[in-house]
């Protein structure tokens, strides 16, 4: 299964961990939307950037 990752909030005034943790995702400025594999690694990044994505099932 895969994840749909939507960046719904900006990143301008974020730390510099979160914003590399967001552009390691592939997602760069608000409304961007990515397809990531459900995986471990993917869900740790995700929890870090929680409060700055939505999350669906793709």
């Amino acid at each position: 299964m895969a994840k749909k990752i939507m960046l719904v909030k900006s990143l301008i005034g974020r730390k510099k961990d979160q914003i590399a943790t967001a552009q390691s995702l592939g997602l760069k400025k608000v409304g961007d939307i990515t397809v990531q594999p459900d995986n471990e690694q993917t869900n740790g990044k995700i929890k870090k950037i929680t409060h700055l994505v939505e999350v669906q099932e793709a």
